[in-house]
């Protein structure tokens, strides 16, 4: 460490994106699940995914020209030894990312759907060191990897750090699966939700979880209690890829969940955005499971056409459910939105930029994504504001 840099007191800093910071005995833990609901998450994978720092960022105002981050940083890892691929840090001024930085994770949360036992292999403190940075006072985000929980044990600059301002930007609640969550992005800023919310300028607090966007009821009590000005809620593909519902129950654990939504937010605007284009189960039932001949490249569906006609879910059939929910509901709501996920990414779009594991988007479509959620959904809201 050199010598001119100076710890910051982390009161000094904010953290933007996350429901919930627990002061730990090293530093600050941001958290996208409030205590009470991580206490209710029902396994392993889930209580990794929900931990990890997708749209959590770190809110300074600084004219430091070297910033160091000092974090215990942890992610999933099949094993204790596999190379893993570097996260990505990255420090943002007026909606722009000015800065990045690759890191290693120390630690490790050792999963596989073989062998789910979620074992944590402690690891050493990583150092994030931003340098040549503009000696002039200016308002930044360091926003963190989504792909690793993160600890923040110490800020250091070479110049004083002030807290931020309180931001007046609409206030945007999301909720969706891996596709939300950013798995396949190139790094936080290029996850769809991010890329919308810099795009159109607005405060997000994502709670993209990934495998599980299963419409849990400590998520809806989640976002029932926490301010803000638009919620979205992406729903199905976990559903389907799960296979854990049947549209017997998915239809009423909807309505519940919006329900309990509604509940805290009686006139905030909601939109519900259904599934984007996934070949393997737009007509096809569930779970997805892995292609045999491609094992962890290729994702094809396990279920048929038929067992949707006896209540199994796919893509399609929730898509249908979801417009007439929100039909009906809209007699009495009329601030609930329904959005096709087809005009965020739809079969035309399949064709040219196709899906890497026929599953998740890449960094291409993850952006497409932000750009056109920007464009049909937070660009009119933002018009219609006084």
């Amino acid at each position: 460490m050199s010598e001119t840099l100076r710890e910051v007191d982390l009161a000094d800093v904010r953290v933007r994106g996350a429901v919930e910071v627990e002061r730990t005995a090293r530093g600050i833990l941001p958290h996208r699940l409030p205590a009470w609901a991580r206490a209710q998450v029902p396994d392993a994978f889930m209580a990794q995914t929900s931990a990890e720092s997708a749209g959590v960022r770190l809110a300074f105002r600084t004219a430091a020209t070297v910033i160091e981050l000092e974090v215990s940083a942890r992610r999933m890892a099949p094993d204790a030894r596999s190379p893993l691929p570097p996260s990505v840090y990255e420090l943002a001024a007026d909606g722009s990312v000015v800065a990045a930085v690759a890191a290693a994770s120390g630690s490790r949360y050792l999963f596989t759907f073989d062998d789910p036992s979620g074992t944590v292999v402690d690891g050493p403190p990583t150092l994030v060191r931003f340098a040549g940075l503009p000696a002039a006072d200016t308002s930044y985000e360091l926003w963190l990897p989504y792909t690793d929980a993160v600890e923040v044990l110490a800020v250091r600059a070479d110049a004083p750090v002030h807290p931020a301002e309180e931001p007046v930007a609409l206030r945007w609640l999301h909720h969706g699966s891996s596709i939300s969550h950013g798995y396949r992005a190139d790094a936080t800023s290029g996850t769809w939700p991010v890329v919308a919310a810099l795009a159109a300028g607005v405060e997000l607090t994502n709670l993209g979880f990934s495998g599980s966007a299963m419409l849990d009821p400590f998520t809806a009590r989640t976002i029932r209690d926490r301010p803000t000005d638009l919620i979205t809620v992406k729903i199905g593909i976990n559903l389907v890829n799960g296979d854990v519902m049947r549209m017997r129950a998915f239809r009423p654990a909807l309505d519940g969940f919006l329900d309990t939504v509604r509940e805290g937010h009686p006139s905030t605007p909601i939109v519900v955005i259904s599934p984007i284009f996934c070949a393997p189960v737009e007509t096809a039932a569930g779970p997805t499971v892995q292609d045999p001949t491609r094992p962890y490249e290729w994702s094809i569906a396990g279920g048929t056409e038929a067992d949707v006609a006896q209540g199994k879910l796919s893509l399609g059939s929730i898509r249908a459910a979801i417009a007439d929910i929100v039909e009906r509901r809209r007699t009495a709501d009329d601030r609930l939105r329904h959005v096709h996920g087809h005009l965020l990414y739809g079969p035309d779009d399949a064709r040219t930029l196709p899906l890497p594991d026929n599953l998740h988007p890449g960094p291409d479509v993850q952006r497409l994504m932000g750009e056109r959620f920007s464009e049909l959904v937070l660009h009119p809201l933002l018009a219609q504001r006084p």
